[in-house]
């Protein structure tokens, strides 16, 4: 889990944070800490990157995921070579991951953080 007030990752039977000496809450479920997380990014940020932007790879790399994003940019950039076919696939790609952000079929970013509602 993380901590609620630094963001770091602790143990979940810690009872304090070790880096910032904040109590962890006893009753705090795992579900709840994802949401309140304040190094987390937003599922509706990351979800309509991929759908407007999904080509240029922005929500990859908001997301942190770099090499994805790109090879996203590249195919737009360099595609336009090749009849136009690359631009277009990664239009594609880019919408079908933004529709999955958004329904939560990818929920977490490069570093594992869960994406916050």
């Amino acid at each position: 889990m993380y901590c609620r007030k630094c963001g770091k990752q602790i143990d979940d039977e810690a009872v304090i944070c070790i880096y910032c000496g904040v109590a962890v809450n006893p009753d705090f479920n795992k579900k709840t800490m994802a949401n309140t997380d304040p190094l987390a990014k937003s599922k509706l940020a990351a979800g309509l990157f991929g759908i407007f932007l999904g080509a240029f790879g922005i929500h990859n790399f908001y997301l942190g995921f770099t090499n994805k994003a790109l090879a996203q940019l590249l195919l737009t950039v360099v595609g336009w070579i090749f009849f136009g076919l690359g631009p277009i696939v990664a239009s594609i790609w880019g919408l079908i991951e933004g529709i999955m952000i958004l329904t939560g079929s990818i929920n977490q970013d490069s570093t594992g953080r869960a994406l916050k509602d």
